[in-house]
């Protein structure tokens, strides 16, 4: 029943049922909101989103938005991607779902940059908040793809001299690398931490006309995931401790049906 399953179980349809009401919710508040805005009988938009003290219709939508965000990442991670190694332990877990909300995020940016690009050139009134949406999902999507990049074992490798060494050489460069990674981390946190607290208690805002809380939310995200990628750095390590060698080819990263495809869209033989 649950053979698709990667790694929720019995746990896959109550999410999916979760992940359906929320979105279910999030429209309904929307419509809701929108019908207000309409009519007249309610003021909230984009401004008020980031301002949600004492609005409780626009607390509803932030939590059930969130909620559905969440819920759809937790519940398509549970699907393992055709180039996707097999999941090593709970970091794995974390990162893929970090990684599905990068992907539902990256439709976001999209969304709104359409919206402006209508709102601009064809009804000739352009949005105060459309540029800095999508400049503050794109630092998140960034970030979540940075770690995501790490759990695949994605991240630029020069394997020229690494190929070479014996296998107990190989495992002293790879705990080096993630010792230099973790350094990074610490000296990175160590360094940032205190005005990364101070901008979060301010909420420090973007200064321009929509205001958000762009430097506040996206200092702390930063030291986050720093740890998060340094965690899976080591994740990988011991996952990767007895794993045989791999011999790298140049011929390797050359993609076959991603030739094939392309020849067939440009109409070659």
């Amino acid at each position: 029943m649950h053979s698709d399953s990667v790694w929720l179980g019995s746990f896959r349809r109550p999410v999916k049922v979760a992940m359906t009401g929320s979105i279910l919710a999030a429209i309904g508040i929307f419509a809701v909101m929108v019908l207000g805005k309409l009519t007249g009988m309610g003021s909230s938009g984009m401004y008020e989103m980031v301002r949600p003290s004492g609005r409780p219709i626009v607390q509803a939508m932030l939590v059930s938005f969130c909620a559905a965000v969440v819920l759809s990442a937790v519940y398509l991670s549970d699907t393992k991607g055709e180039i996707e190694p097999p999941r090593t332990g709970p970091m794995d877990i974390l990162s893929l779902i970090l990684s599905r909300i990068a992907m539902i995020a990256t439709i976001g940016i999209v969304c709104a940059m359409f919206y402006e690009v209508v709102a601009r050139y064809v009804f000739e009134r352009p949005t105060l908040w459309a540029n800095e949406l999508s400049l503050w999902i794109a630092g998140f999507v960034l970030l979540f793809a940075g770690q995501y990049a790490m759990q695949q074992r994605s991240h630029i490798r020069i394997y020229v001299i690494y190929d070479i060494m014996p296998r107990w050489m190989q495992k002293f460069s790879d705990c080096l690398s993630v010792a230099m990674i973790w350094l990074f981390a610490g000296a990175t946190v160590w360094g940032a931490y205190n005005e990364a607290m101070q901008k979060l208690a301010r909420m420090e805002t973007f200064g321009t006309a929509w205001d958000p809380p762009l430097p506040a939310t996206m200092k702390i995200s930063i030291l986050i995931v720093v740890c998060l990628v340094a965690l899976q750095a080591l994740s990988n390590l011991i996952a990767d401790w007895h794993k045989v060698p791999e011999a790298h080819n140049p011929a390797d990263e050359i993609d076959e049906a991603e030739i094939e495809k392309l020849k067939k869209t440009l109409g070659a033989n």
